[in-house]
């Protein structure tokens, strides 16, 4: 379909950010021009508080202006990724990014040449005074700030720093190719590594083991050069967090966000300490499906299927609307706007991007861009997105520029609250028992794949950086016999651990994001306890939620988790989380 054939209402509305390519235009050359001009301040921001306070403002005018340019120039581009003049407008903003964030380079290092004393005498200045948590967070880096020297050289590095994930990559999505896979009518189907789980969602048993044996195989044939990779991934964490004098690789990728080590650790006791109910699932997935050995390749295939349950979009919109009522009046006010105002673009068109996301910048509407199909994984998907916008509109709506942004950290907890909220929400109003059914199992294949999945792997990559760190090596052996053990704990004795399982580590690309893994199964966790103290608790428990929305980045995301109902300091929210999907595996295990 044509993007021109498209009802208006059902595309975004882009005009908050410009009108028109030639107002992008004026302010590409305005953002030129306040950047030259803010070579000014160089060697000067400490002389005055009005001083400093000027170029801070100057500072964020800039900011902002490029964020607009860089934004509107993606969003455009993902109507059309076809389009060479916005392939043009992407290249020209990010190139002027790059410019910007060179002359603009000076300002930290010569903020943190003095010592925190110094700016904080500045505080007396009044509007200087709202930066006090900026300056907190700049200056808690600063024993971990090197020489300019040592950070030139250390910013050098940074191209080599990438070659392990790299080549993992080209290896995996350029040169890995395999054999073809057989169903048990004998018809074949391409095996790639895209395709790999769709075929494991199959219904047809003897395609689902000739997918998972053909596809491991071939792992298992670049093992060695795969653990190669890892281990260099490995070394380059750690010899970064030595040179930054931290504690430990682990320390070093949670010290931007100020997250105590201590709050994977409590993710991964508290799952570890609920395993059983994870046991229970897959002894009920194994009843289900009718087997008499439950194996690895039978954990995709849904085990409630064949339900008819079509969801058109203007549906999902009035669904959507209705199961956020818990959160009062004035939220589900302004997910009724973004419909009305056009935050959305909702439909497939020729050269779209495909996907979803939620983008957009201080100035703009928080855009939601989807790809929308007819069913319940569509509903969902436009649930979570719209969490992440009701996120940012009202973290914007409150905040400063300098604290209108939040931290990955805590990104995901909006987003799966709102698709909690929907889950609850239909399990109310659903009759029909099929439906019900095809519900449950959803959300519960959501904690397998998010709490359950990302904890193993976020054990599997403390326990490889803990094992180099104590000065072991880290071979292909090690590795694979190490995620074989992880996989006979997390599953129990009702599944049969293949042995071709433990080359799965070597296809995660998440082993290559630095410790990023732990935050899917945290941000699940903590959004689950709290829809439950929401729709529990009521209006004490939506209060501190909507403060928690509203709070960005003026503190740290532990103590904006914390004040919201959720320590992930301790394990409670997970356990919490997880007396959830005990009561979900209970239900659907009386209706099946």
């Amino acid at each position: 379909m044509k993007r021109s054939e498209i009802d208006e209402r059902y595309l975004w509305d882009l005009s908050d950010l410009f009108d028109n390519d030639d107002k992008w235009e004026l302010a590409f050359t305005e953002v030129k021009k306040e950047t030259e001009a803010f070579k000014i301040f160089k060697g000067k921001l400490l002389e005055s508080p009005e001083t400093l306070f000027e170029a801070i403002q100057s500072r964020e005018s800039i900011s902002r202006k490029l964020n607009n340019l860089v934004t509107y120039s993606r969003l455009k581009l993902d109507e059309n990724t076809k389009s060479p003049t916005y392939q043009g407008l992407v290249s020209r903003s990010e190139t002027l990014m790059t410019e910007v964030g060179d002359i603009l380079s000076f300002f930290n290092p010569e903020l943190l040449a003095v010592e925190f004393e110094t700016i904080e005498k500045m505080f007396e200045f009044e509007p200087l005074s709202l930066y006090r948590q900026a300056f907190v967070d700049l200056f808690r880096g600063k024993p971990h700030t090197l020489s300019e020297e040592m950070e030139s050289v250390l910013a050098q590095t940074e191209e080599l720093a990438g070659v392990p994930s790299s080549a993992y990559g080209m290896l995996l999505n350029a040169d890995m190719t395999f054999e073809d896979v057989t169903d048990s009518e004998g018809k074949t189907h391409k095996l790639t590594n895209g395709s790999y789980v769709p075929l494991l969602m199959s219904k047809d048993r003897v395609l689902r083991m000739d997918a998972f044996n053909k596809y491991y195989k071939v792992y298992e044939s670049h093992i060695n050069t795969i653990a190669t990779l890892m281990q260099s991934e490995v070394k380059k964490n750690i010899f970064y967090s030595k040179m930054r004098k931290h504690s430990s690789s682990r320390a070093a990728a949670l010290f931007e966000n100020n997250i105590p080590v201590s709050v994977p650790d409590r993710l991964i006791e508290a799952v570890n300490a609920n395993l059983d109910t994870f046991y229970k699932y897959m002894k009920l997935r194994k009843r289900v499906l009718g087997l008499e050995e439950l194996h690895l390749y039978d954990i995709y295939t849904p085990i409630v299927g064949n339900v008819e349950f079509p969801v058109e979009y203007d549906e999902a919109r009035e669904i959507v609307t209705k199961a956020v009522g818990p959160l009062g009046k004035k939220y589900q006010d302004t997910v009724k706007t973004a419909f009305e105002d056009r935050w959305i673009d909702v439909f497939e068109t020729e050269g779209k991007r495909s996907g979803a996301y939620s983008w957009g910048t201080y100035d703009s509407k928080p855009y939601v861009l989807l790809n929308h199909k007819n069913n319940v994984d569509s509903m969902f998907t436009l649930a979570h997105e719209l969490g992440h916008s009701m996120h940012s509109y009202l973290t914007r709506e409150k905040q400063p520029y300098v604290y209108g942004n939040y931290s990955i950290f805590v990104a995901e907890v909006a987003s799966t609250t709102n698709e909690a909220l929907l889950n609850d929400y239909l399990l109310k109003i659903i009759d029909d028992e099929d439906k019900k059914k095809y519900i449950l199992n959803h959300y519960l294949e959501q904690f397998r794949g998010t709490i359950f999945r990302q904890t193993m792997f976020a054990e599997f990559e403390r326990d490889i950086h803990n094992h180099v760190e104590s000065g072991g090596a880290l071979t292909a052996e090690f590795m694979c016999d190490h995620y074989l053990a992880l996989n006979k704990k997390y599953f129990g004795p009702d599944v049969i651990i293949d042995d071709a399982i433990k080359y799965e580590w070597a296809r995660i690309p998440h082993m290559y994001y630095n410790f990023y893994v732990y935050q899917y199964a945290t941000g699940f966790s903590a959004a689950i306890a709290m829809a439950d103290q929401i729709l529990t608790e009521g209006d004490p428990a939506v209060e501190r939620y909507l403060e928690f929305l509203s709070s960005g980045c003026s503190d740290y995301p532990i103590d904006i988790l914390r004040k919201a109902g959720a320590d992930m300091e301790t394990k409670a929210p997970v356990a919490n989380a997880l007396s959830v999907f005990k009561k979900v595996v209970d239900e659907l295990d009386a209706l099946l």
